[in-house]
């Protein structure tokens, strides 16, 4: 164990030689830090919390109580092989939530980016890669290897197919099963998810101008509606839209999937 200056760490506390506490760090009582652990500077874990493998934690993360971050995957192919976890800067696990590490078979590691919120009972899976600002409401689960991107919010009891990717800044409803690629600024909600409409709340939120939105809303329209196959559409966007959001969208699109799309109603 290696703490550093304005550290407190429990008498109660187990802390495995090898870890590495930044400054200012607090680890509570019972919790459990594995010896590959690296917290950064101002991480608190509170009582009863475990961080565990090859586990970095970005600076002023708060881990809450019970939650399990760095254990090893939920894969039956996983084979004891060494990879990692990842988890950015102000991140806030909350209680009972997982976090597991990545496997050999989808690059070895997996990823939390900045000021994420995991709520109560969450979970992300094998090799996800979590963006900046997403929350997972109340258990939420990720599958292995999704992709999801900045700004997402994924509702209460809802799941994430594994493979799926997740568009910046779309939003899942509550108990919502989602099993095919969505789109950038999407609202999917339902049993069995559907794409029905934009996310238009989050989109004012973050300051997007009217004109932006206006884009989004005609592209939105246009891969509803349109001439052709969802695909051909996404090709006639990117040929003629002036909007960054626009691109940003058929970018997303013409990326591929190996799930295939919701596609707008």
């Amino acid at each position: 164990m290696t703490p550093h200056s304005g550290t407190f760490i429990h008498p109660s506390a187990v802390v495995e030689h090898g870890a590495s506490i930044g400054a200012g760090c607090s680890i509570g009582p019972y919790s459990v830090i594995g010896p590959e652990v690296v917290l950064g500077a101002g991480v608190e874990v509170k009582s009863h919390a475990v961080i565990t493998g090859w586990t970095e934690i970005g600076e002023d993360s708060v881990i809450f109580p019970f939650a399990c971050v760095g254990e090893v995957p939920q894969d039956l192919k996983f084979a004891g092989e060494r990879t990692r976890l990842t988890v950015g800067a102000r991140a806030r696990i909350r209680e009972g939530a997982t976090v597991n590490t990545g496997t050999a078979g989808g690059g070895g590691i997996t990823r939390v980016g900045d000021d994420v919120l995991i709520m109560t009972g969450a979970h992300v899976g094998h090799d996800a890669q979590v963006g900046n600002r997403v929350v997972l409401a109340n258990h939420a689960a990720l599958g292995g290897h999704c992709v999801i991107g900045d700004d997402v919010i994924v509702g209460g009891l809802s799941g994430v197919h594994q493979f799926v990717r997740i568009g910046a800044g779309a939003i899942i409803g509550a108990v919502t099963m989602v099993t095919k690629d969505v789109i950038p600024n999407a609202l999917v909600q339902g049993p069995r998810g559907v794409v029905d409409g934009l996310n238009l709340v989050g989109l004012k939120r973050r300051g997007v101008a009217r004109a932006d939105i206006a884009a989004l809303r005609a592209a939105y329209r246009h891969l509803a509606m349109g001439a052709g196959a969802f695909m051909d559409r996404a090709r006639d966007l990117a040929d003629t839209t002036d909007s960054a959001l626009v691109r940003d969208l058929t970018a997303f699109i013409l990326d591929g999937s190996e799930r295939s799309f919701l596609t707008p109603k």
